[in-house]
């Protein structure tokens, strides 16, 4: 919703994507997206797409400066503005704020503060598709993976969670959009669920496996 508000906007002009991807599983970085199928998104939107690659379970010092190493060789390249989808998580803002001001790229937030239920409806009704693939298990049991994000599904959705997914409750895949040149083929596999230690707190997450398809 962000990249199509920003390709909306004649104030910008998006000429490339950046993602962080595990190197040692060929996934999305916290959602656990194959990069198959990541390829194949970027492939339907057609702007060009750069990948930042870590391995492992990285530290924070090593995130920063490997995304400080891309940041300027984009600035090179003659980028100034890099755009965001968060709505209304202040402290993060303040820290992509913080990392690109130091290589002197500004923020650009096209969905801050809008309302995540009249936004959530907005998607919805602009045609965008899209599936959930992980969830806090904190905040959502296994039932809600591998549903498509409609009236039904924000009708279920427990008192609490945000309806976009704002703090972290859940997190999709959009196989289509109205930018896309075509949806994204997909075939549900295996569920897994994983925990993982923050500064020794445990959190566990329930992933559900896409594969590509082709039919």
């Amino acid at each position: 919703m962000a990249l199509y508000r920003l390709l909306n906007n004649n104030d910008h002009r998006v000429e490339c994507l950046l993602t962080t991807v595990n190197d040692q599983f060929e996934r999305v970085s916290m959602h656990g997206l194959r990069t198959s199928l990541l390829q194949r998104q970027v492939e339907s939107i057609e702007i060009e797409h750069q990948i930042v690659r870590l391995e492992g379970n990285v530290s924070n010092e090593v995130y920063e400066s490997l995304m400080s190493q891309k940041l300027n060789d984009l600035k090179q390249k003659g980028f100034t503005c890099a755009g965001f989808g968060d709505i209304f998580l202040e402290e993060l803002k303040v820290y992509r704020e913080t990392q690109l001001r130091r290589v002197g790229i500004q923020c650009v937030f096209p969905l801050w503060k809008s309302d995540t239920s009249a936004l959530i409806r907005d998607f919805i009704s602009s045609g965008f598709k899209t599936i959930v693939i992980c969830v806090n298990a904190a905040h959502l049991d296994s039932s809600f993976l591998g549903r498509l994000v409609d009236e039904d599904f924000l009708k279920d959705l427990p008192d609490g969670v945000d309806p976009c997914g704002e703090n972290g409750e859940f997190h999709t895949f959009c196989f289509d959009a109205p930018f896309y040149k075509n949806p994204i083929l997909f075939e549900k596999g295996e569920t897994v669920y994983r925990e993982y230690d923050h500064n020794g707190v445990k959190s566990g997450f329930y992933f559900l496996d896409l594969l590509p398809a082709d039919k």
